[in-house]
């Protein structure tokens, strides 16, 4: 005997199958999270403030329901269709996947079309020419990662001329919407723990001098160094790009000492991981003989071995709130210019005491 009672409490939810995302409202969207529609409308447009997990129960609803937001009747109101520069390294890393994917997301959210250009590493020539081609294709805004952010300032007249978002900055950058992490406070917090673990021959690989991140970090290292009474050794700081192959050199040339390091520290995932390798080639074990430590906590982290303790920052969602943010100014809403999210350190197998003690 068919149970009718089961029968009419799932007919509603096939007629909402059917009706599709078109039909999905921002009130389906509130009632699956359990929130106002005012915290919805925040966390599409990455206004207000709300717990991480509010705005991640807004989100994991959206999912959910398919909800997309009306572009029409965005139009309608007076909020155009915006167009947004996506400017990035011509390289592939985990970095830029999240940081792709959450520009993206926040594009859709709010009604906007994502143009992307690939520019050369640190040619302002190339910078210029691609932020040139975004405004000819009617871009009204660019969202940029370092070091491009950087070399704004390099740029002949009349420079952008075109509002700017800024990821994961080193620091606040003036006139710019930055959305970032600690990085000085993140890599002080990691160089502590592998004190508290007992070392004090702590190698540093530095990111290039052209990022505000790898200033911030390199000082981050330095001061916990200092809270410890232990003397900063510039013959323990070697320099490396934020790529793969910058960092094998500068392993090997800490490794070869005659009083090697017993951690190193690299400024991104893909140098830590360079280390890692480099160690395995001279025989080095890690962390019985050496740890390593990251930055970023990108795929890359978990999937070599050892795994690798690092610190993760939420790249996907600080793009999110930088693009949301740069969109909301060019809507002629107030935005405040830095927003600083949290980052987490993330211990794995990568790091313990020294064999020997301190």
């Amino acid at each position: 005997m068919t149970d009718k009672t089961d029968g009419m409490e799932a007919e509603p939810e096939r007629r909402t199958r059917r009706r599709g995302s078109q039909g999905v409202t921002i009130r389906d969207v509130a009632q699956r999270a359990g929130v106002s529609l005012m915290t919805v409308s925040n966390a599409i447009n990455g206004t207000g403030k709300m717990a991480p997990a509010t705005r991640q129960a807004v989100l994991d609803a959206i999912a959910e329901l398919g909800f997309a937001p009306n572009t029409a009747a965005r139009s309608l109101a007076g909020a155009a269709s915006l167009r947004i520069g996506f400017l990035h390294a011509k390289v592939n890393n985990g970095f830029l996947g999240a940081m792709l994917i959450g520009a993206l997301q926040a594009a859709s959210l709010n009604g906007a079309q994502l143009l992307v250009r690939g520019v050369n590493s640190g040619d302002v020539a190339s910078l210029a020419e691609a932020i040139a081609s975004l405004r000819d294709n009617g871009a009204r805004g660019l969202i940029l990662s370092p070091p491009y952010a950087e070399m704004l300032a390099l740029l002949p007249a009349p420079g952008p001329m075109l509002p700017v978002a800024v990821v994961a900055a080193g620091s606040a950058m003036p006139g710019l919407v930055t959305v970032r992490v600690d990085d000085r406070l993140a890599m002080r917090q990691l160089t502590t723990r592998l004190l508290e673990q007992g070392h004090r021959r702590i190698g540093f690989i530095t990111g290039p001098a052209g990022h505000t991140s790898s200033a911030a970090r390199l000082q981050g290292y330095r001061e916990a160094l200092a809270a410890f009474g232990v003397v900063a050794d510039d013959d323990l700081v070697m320099p490396g790009t934020f790529h793969f192959h910058s960092a094998m050199p500068a392993a090997r040339t800490l490794l070869e000492r005659t009083a090697p390091p017993s951690a190193i520290v690299a400024s991104n995932d893909d140098m830590a991981a360079a280390v890692i390798a480099v160690a395995a080639q001279m025989g080095v074990p890690v962390p019985e003989r050496l740890a390593v430590t990251g930055f970023n906590d990108e795929a890359i982290a978990q999937t070599i071995w050892p795994t690798l303790t690092t610190i993760h920052q939420p790249v996907q969602a600080m793009a999110e709130q930088a693009l949301s943010r740069l969109i909301n100014r060019l809507r002629g809403q107030p935005v405040e210019d830095d927003l600083v999210l949290d980052f987490a350190l993330i211990e794995r197998a990568s790091t313990g005491a020294p064999a020997d003690g301190p």
